[in-house]
């Protein structure tokens, strides 16, 4: 074990001052810094996201739901460094308890978070050129914006449609389209069908789509970003039809948020996004394994 933390040591060192860099820009930007519980009665219901429950609560697999009750408040433009946990994530790229910065802005949309990734990039990577994996990304051109149904044209046989249909949507984005996507610059993957809006707002000219983007670098997934949906009753629809098919697939659900849900309705026009901190620190550390860049895996406590 001595060893091992020994061997960590540099990247150690290297999260350290990347995550005071993170901390810096935002507060530059003119972002408060808010912390949030972390243990809350529930968490929003995700079908492919499961909690992990403590003494009758849930640990938080996300700052949203408390966040945007304090923008609904009034807050202003919010960010939060936190620990997030989900059940059963475990892999190379991915830990049971991990690191999310997640920052809000009032009265603003979706494009405005893809310019704050660009800036953020920029920021932590001055000479624009990221080095990973024995990929060049160019980083000085700001992000290349591809539509959902333009990746689907471009890297697979059928389209988004199409695939939505077939219930093969997440398998082709999986294995066909994400391992493509920011190999020469970071790639914005925008605009997801309507069905898989979450707590995203639907495109007014556009309903069948929704105002999301994910941000790729490197074929790795980093941001998951929203305009937010601001409509009560419309987001107790979709969470009641989230939680009708998690009881479908078997799987065991908190209680509905009320206090957020209660709260929505002070909401104005706003945009959100959850960018996972260890795997930025894994790219900027040209690091493969998430393991490598916290002090402790779960196995080995």
């Amino acid at each position: 074990m001595t060893k091992s933390l020994a061997t960590k040591r540099q990247r150690l060192s290297d999260r350290a001052r990347i995550i005071q860099k993170v901390r810096a820009f935002f507060i530059a930007q003119g972002f408060l810094e808010v912390e949030t519980p972390q243990r809350i009665p529930g968490n929003a219901p995700e079908v492919h996201i499961d909690p992990i429950n403590s003494d009758g609560w849930q640990l938080q697999t996300s700052p949203e739901l408390a966040m945007k009750r304090l923008l609904a408040a009034g807050y202003g433009k919010i960010f939060q460094i936190c620990r997030c946990w989900r059940n059963h994530e475990r892999g190379s790229k991915h830990l049971p308890e991990f690191s999310m910065i997640e920052w809000y802005r009032p009265n603003a949309c979706y494009l405005a978070l893809m310019e704050d990734c660009e800036q953020l990039l920029h920021k932590l990577i001055p000479s624009g050129v990221l080095s990973y994996q024995q990929h060049r990304i160019d980083l000085a051109h700001g992000c290349e914006r591809l539509s959902v149904a333009d990746a689907f044209l471009r890297y697979t046989d059928c389209s988004a449609e199409t695939a939505l249909k077939n219930d093969l949507f997440d398998e082709l984005m999986v294995c066909a389209i994400e391992p493509q996507l920011g190999l020469n610059r970071p790639t914005i993957l925008y605009d997801y069908p309507a069905e898989l809006a979450a707590l995203a707002r639907k495109k007014p000219d556009q309903p069948h789509l929704a105002e999301r983007f994910e941000l790729y670098i490197a074929g790795l997934e980093l941001a998951n970003a929203f305009s937010e949906l601001t409509d009560p009753d419309e987001q107790r629809q979709r969470f009641e039809a989230d939680r009708g098919a998690r009881t479908r697939a078997g799987k065991t659900d908190g209680p509905m948020p009320e206090a957020f849900l209660d709260d929505l309705k002070n909401l104005t026009a706003a945009a959100g996004i959850a960018l996972g901190l260890d795997r930025l620190i894994m790219l900027l550390t040209d690091t493969t394994c998430i393991d490598d860049i916290v002090c402790f895996t779960p196995e080995s406590l």
